[in-house]
């Protein structure tokens, strides 16, 4: 088991870049969100107007072909997206990399919004639709049907079912097991077996019911975890100038010695805002455009439109709400027995901190925030694994599939915590390196399909 864990510590060094190791994937990542925010003239500054009607359903069309409304792909999206990036994946990134780590998961969000625009737009023009009405899409689709490179979407595939089973599984369940054993002493396999079941029990209706439980707990989990954390900083206002002060400053200047680790710099900072911006809004990675592509509608630029708005809600949002109460109340400074504040706990004691007139059960907003967020993340990424091993093998192995989803949700609870992290980043990080090289070469064409549709006039339907 050590030796599994040394190879997976070295892969992920070589994929993300320890601080003294040249961050391909890093220069890889912001690269191209550059590029194409540059090619699109901005889409996501110019067109978020029309994102926001398109999402209000303004646009929603029955006869189109799809499995769900612009909202619930939106929803399912989110609730993929919004989860335990947003409350342990920032308070994380802070712990090893100091507060200007959120300064560098800003600029992940804001380069995000093309790459999300980019990825859900062709995913939507080269998705499939299956004999029973339902449609797959994804990165795989249009790495073979636009480039030609089946090879591409056959490695992209099966890196996205292998990360199914980390990012969008393991670590979310260890992180309600974490924080229902530091609040309640919960054992971690009773919870693990209890989350795998009710897991268990969505995914096996399928999309279509997926959709109707992430429109529902996506708005709901995301404004009391919001309101929760406006509070704390209206109770903290003062503090908030110097917050930001702090935040901006040790983004490129950061303290000596971050969460125990001596020596902290510069590439440690922006490395670890980055490896959490990604893991936290998914840009660039290629597993929204999987939810998107069930949408209806016959327009793919306007669903690409539409996912936009994710890095918004999730980066520039919500995950600045985090760190900004993480700050305030100065949790990330604190130690308990001698070992810094990491993950859940660190959100959670900000909470207990931020909203001490609640009698020092403010955390528990965390624990429901954090139940409720990653319950709707894993539900919405076994249908991204779905759809990645339904393009290697066919519809035979989604069962199995998902059963082993599940499996891997009750292991994911009982590993270690630097276990589960570091293997979904390696996960993660094989992902969305193909990803980005095909958005690369596909970049022209993105350009004709966006000038196509926004030549034409778009009347609201409703």
């Amino acid at each position: 088991m050590e030796f599994i864990g040394f190879i997976i510590d070295e892969a992920t060094g070589y994929v993300w870049g320890w601080p003294d190791i040249f961050p391909a994937m890093i220069i890889l990542l912001l690269g191209t969100g550059l590029f194409i925010s540059f090619r699109l003239g901005w889409i996501q500054l110019r067109r978020l107007k029309h994102a926001i009607d398109i999402t209000r359903g303004r646009y929603d069309d029955p006869s189109h072909k799809g499995d769900i409304s612009h909202f619930q792909a939106l929803s399912t999206a989110l609730s993929a997206t919004i989860g335990i990036g947003n409350i342990a994946g920032v308070a994380t990134a802070i712990h090893y990399g100091g507060p200007g780590a959120l300064f560098w998961m800003w600029v992940t969000g804001i380069l995000g919004t093309s790459l999300k625009y980019a990825e859900c737009t062709l995913s939507m023009k080269y998705r499939k639709i299956n004999p029973d009405g339902s449609a797959s899409g994804g990165p795989m689709y249009y790495m073979e049907k636009a480039l030609g490179w089946k090879w591409l979407g056959i490695l992209f595939a099966g890196s996205a079912s292998v990360c199914a089973l980390a990012t969008g599984n393991a670590i979310q369940a260890f992180t309600v097991a974490d924080q229902l054993n530091s609040d309640f002493a919960f054992p971690y396999w009773m919870t693990g077996l209890v989350i795998a079941i009710v897991v268990g029990l969505v995914i096996l209706g399928g999309v279509k019911r997926i959709g109707r439980v992430t429109a529902f707990l996506s708005p709901f989990m995301t404004v009391v975890y919001v309101c929760g954390a406006l509070l704390i900083l209206l109770l903290n206002y003062d503090r908030i100038p110097g917050a930001f002060s702090d935040i901006v400053s040790m983004a490129f200047t950061p303290p000596g010695a971050v969460g125990g680790f001596a020596g902290s710099g510069f590439m440690f900072t922006l490395i670890w805002g980055i490896k959490r911006g990604l893991f936290s809004n998914e840009a660039g990675q290629g597993s929204a455009p999987i939810a998107h592509a069930a949408a209806k509608t016959d327009e793919p630029v306007r669903e690409g439109t539409v996912a936009m708005m994710g890095p918004y809600i999730d980066t520039l949002t919500i995950c600045t709400l985090t760190g900004l109460a993480i700050v305030v109340t100065g949790a990330w400074t604190v130690e308990i027995n001698g070992a810094p504040l990491n993950g859940s706990p660190m959100t959670a004691y900000a909470f207990q901190q931020g909203l001490a007139f609640l009698g020092g059960y403010g955390n528990y907003i965390v624990t429901a925030a954090v139940i409720l967020f990653a319950t709707s993340t894993m539900i919405s990424w076994s249908y991204y694994g779905d759809r990645s091993i339904q393009y290697l093998f066919g519809d035979k192995v989604i069962v199995p599939y998902r059963l082993l989803f599940c499996v891997m949700i009750f292991v994911g609870s009982v590993l270690k915590l630097e276990e589960v992290w570091t293997f979904g980043d390696l996960a993660l990080g094989i992902m969305a390196i193909p990803n980005l090289i095909a958005l690369i070469a596909l970049s022209g064409l993105l350009v004709k399909i966006t000038n196509d549709y926004y030549s034409k006039d778009h009347t609201p339907l409703r």
